[in-house]
């Protein structure tokens, strides 16, 4: 019985799969027929759907068209459809106070088969990339060295691409503004060099592990080794400490805003991901991890783009991949790097 159940719901993650394929086809088609070449190409880069894509003409208009006379149909006669994405999960009561996400989440297994090796989707993206003539790549050039004293162990760009931050093994924290460091190439100006670095935080014990920018605000966190996680307002210019500590009681590897920029997530020398509330300092841990074989430090968290879900790095090898909102682990990818630990982990922009 089990058997065909598992069965059944492989053949449905099939079904949902092709379904997203044809979506996908119908939507580049239809771009690409109306000219919008540009839109097309995105989206197609986007979906890894082939541009040149074959469909009939106007098909997407022609679904669309049918699918509102359905739902006005079932509308008058009081029927209501089933949505295709299914955001009313409910929230278990240790996660009271997380609100539901900004932007409907979608079903991740709708993405991963439980049979379906969980390498494919990298290696196509790297042999989509290869494929054809060899590319050329543009010289690079080195614009600027960090001033740290010791070795600069994490790096972060501001969500408006504006500044740059980097820690160090020497505790500080250094700011730059980008266009600052595209000056510097240029002949100097009257008022003499430009200095890129506009701000340096000195606030921790002990090696800063990450950095993340608030999403909305002038605010920047760090996680450290002193176990902290500290709080800078980076539009003061003379402030050099942090204006607000959370102390955790691991090792603080990894840190990361959620897109709503209330709450920030933390991997630390602890199995499971801490999470915080920014206002209440309150630190969520949930009560219900399946056994799932977690055993070692978490080297990196992050989000996904809506906070629908959140990816987890550790030190026994394994990369996971958890619910937003529930805390729970919706898929593990053991030995993802054979026996050596997972350092670092990151979603695509499109989530997959």
């Amino acid at each position: 019985m089990e058997s065909s159940n598992n069965n059944g719901s492989l053949e449905q993650t099939l079904q949902d799969g092709n379904l997203y394929r044809q979506v996908n086809a119908f939507i580049v088609a239809h771009l690409r027929d109306n000219n919008l070449n540009q839109a097309a190409s995105a989206v197609a880069s986007a979906t890894m759907t082939p541009l040149n894509v074959e469909a009939p003409p106007n098909k997407l208009l022609e679904l669309v068209a049918k699918g509102l006379a359905v739902e006005k149909d079932e509308m008058l006669r009081g029927v209501s459809s089933s949505p295709l994405f299914d955001s009313g999960a409910a929230i278990p009561a240790g996660y009271g106070s997380i609100p539901e996400p900004r932007v409907v989440a979608v079903d991740f297994r709708q993405y991963v088969s439980p049979n379906y090796p969980p390498t494919i989707s990298v290696y196509a993206f790297a042999v989509h990339d290869i494929k054809g003539a060899s590319k050329s790549f543009p010289k690079h050039e080195t614009r600027h060295v960090s001033e740290h004293k010791n070795v600069a162990r994490c790096a972060r760009f501001s969500p408006d691409g504006r500044f740059l931050a980097t820690g160090s093994a020497d505790t500080s924290i250094k700011l730059f503004e980008v266009i600052k460091i595209k000056q510097m190439m240029l002949p100097d100006a009257k008022d003499g060099p430009v200095r890129p670095v506009v701000r340096t935080f000195y606030d921790h014990l002990q090696p800063v592990n990450d950095i993340d920018f608030h999403p909305q605000n002038t605010v920047m966190i760090t996680g450290a080794k002193d176990h902290t996680i500290k709080f800078f307002d980076f539009s003061k210019a003379v402030a050099k400490r942090a204006f607000r500590v959370i102390q955790d009681t691991h090792n603080v590897r990894s840190v990361a805003f959620h897109p709503s920029g209330d709450f920030v997530l933390a991997g630390t020398d602890h199995p499971i991901a801490h999470l915080y509330d920014v206002n209440t300092f309150q630190c969520y841990l949930s009560a219900k991890i399946q056994d799932i074989g977690v055993d070692g430090s978490i080297n990196q968290v992050r989000y996904s783009s809506t906070g629908g879900m959140y990816v987890t790095a550790s030190k026994d090898g394994a990369i996971r991949i958890w619910d937003g909102v529930t805390a729970s682990c919706v898929r593990s990818i053991l030995g993802a790097h054979g026996t050596t630990e997972a350092i670092s982990a990151n979603f695509t922009k499109d989530q997959r």
